[in-house]
């Protein structure tokens, strides 16, 4: 491996072994981590050729800028332009015969969605992934370093999958692309005006390729190689972005951002998470929290209060609050009542209790398993947590074994739950 200053690593065909091309793709994948979480202004002049290359790829004319402070002021940016924006609903017999005939955020999306089966046909995956199964030594990989899986045995494209592919999928298809879709634009699941590419929280899928390219296991064309790269050079240099006929919106990159590590994570797995401010911000004031990876409203990390919790529809956002206001707190203030508690079999060590829930709570009677995290946290602790449990369990033990689908004596029997 070899790196000039200012410059990111690079495979040298002299350094062959598989311990070498693992110690590069390493390091790439936390080059594209911190793309991805970089707070760095725009690269305005980077990001503009890399869109007006993929425009002309699209056999599209080179569109105007509008950059924009974040992605929450793109609804108004999109309906000010929302002819050049419009996604027309075809039927297939409606359809334009040649893709030049479609509007430009399809076409873009066509040559995406192109590239990547091209060069997913130049990959040689894991057999198991195309079986969808995950063979025994899959979960034994991702509980050891990625150097220990080569000394284990594992083969290099196995061990790469492992400590590069999915760790950039678990933290950004699972953390800032859902957090930001979330707290900053429409909930309906909906497009309303434009199609939206995320920019530098692509960096999964595009850092998953460029890994394989530069350290030497993947070879592509030359002309989905320029594809490619220009598909990187907008994950590097801006954030969320909308094309259109004739205009493009540019989203700046936030200003702030803070994450944490995911429990147990060997691979560089990261979360969103603050636990007294925005876990993103950005330059106009656009904010995401989250806690331990879980978007939530601000008041969930500013001002959590049992009355909110109970208003709260979400349920994974009443358990974080619950959490910042502490489950002693939130059972005595709520009124829950301890039914039984008894040693969890699971984890040694630690206790189940077992509550009742009042009606005025939920609106009919429950219960609530609290429980003892199995894994540990960034900070060395192990969390709390509740689970809904059916209302005519009254036995701890059986409680727990039916949150995993098991009889009470069957989790009895459980050396170790996590």
């Amino acid at each position: 491996m070899t790196t000039a200053r200012g410059a990111s690593p690079r495979f040298d065909s002299s350094l062959s072994s598989s311990l070498d091309r693992l110690s590069l793709a390493v390091a790439l994948r936390d080059e594209w981590l911190g793309h991805a979480f970089s707070t760095l202004p725009a690269d305005r002049p980077a990001a503009e050729a890399a869109v007006t290359g993929l425009y002309r790829l699209a056999g599209a004319p080179p569109p105007r800028f509008v950059w924009i402070p974040s992605p929450a002021a793109a609804p108004p940016a999109l309906q000010a332009g929302q002819p050049a924006f419009a996604r027309p609903r075809l039927r297939a017999a409606e359809a334009p015969a040649r893709r030049d005939g479609w509007p430009v955020p399809s076409r873009l999306a066509s040559l995406q969605s192109a590239l990547r089966t091209r060069l997913d046909r130049r990959i040689r995956r894991p057999a198991h992934l195309w079986r969808g199964q995950r063979p025994p030594w899959y979960h034994a990989a991702h509980t050891m370093a990625a150097e220990e899986g080569l000394h284990e045995g594992y083969a290099l494209r196995d061990i790469l999958w492992t400590a590069v592919h999915d760790p950039l999928a678990a933290t950004l298809l699972d953390g800032p692309r859902p957090a930001i879709r979330t707290a900053l634009l429409p909930s309906d699941g909906t497009e309303p005006l434009g199609l939206t590419f995320h920019g530098q929280h692509d960096a999964h899928w595009i850092g998953h390729y460029d890994i394989l390219a530069r350290t030497g296991l993947a070879g592509y064309p030359a002309a989905d190689a320029r594809q490619l790269a220009l598909w990187a050079g907008l994950a590097r240099s801006a954030g969320w972005w909308w094309p259109g006929d004739g205009v493009c919106v540019v989203a700046e990159r936030p200003a702030e951002v803070h994450t944490e590590p995911l429990p147990g994570a060997r691979h560089g797995e990261r979360r969103l998470h603050h636990p007294d401010r925005p876990a993103v911000r950005w330059s106009d004031g656009a904010e995401v929290h989250a806690l331990h990876g879980t978007a939530v409203p601000r008041w969930a990390v500013t001002d959590p209060t049992v009355a909110r919790i109970h208003r709260e529809p979400n349920v994974e956002v009443r358990r974080c609050a619950i959490e910042r206001i502490g489950w002693d707190t939130y059972i005595e203030e709520a009124g829950l009542h301890l039914l039984a508690k008894a040693p969890d079999p699971g984890n040694a060590g630690s206790h189940l209790h077992l509550y009742h829930v009042p009606r005025r709570v939920w609106g009919t009677p429950g219960r609530v398993l609290l429980v003892v995290n199995g894994s540990v946290e960034p900070d060395g602790r192990r969390r709390r947590y509740g689970l809904s449990v059916p209302a005519d369990i009254d036995d701890p033990v059986a409680a727990a074994g039916w949150s995993y689908g098991l009889s009470g004596p069957q989790y009895a029997r459980l050396a170790r739950r996590t």
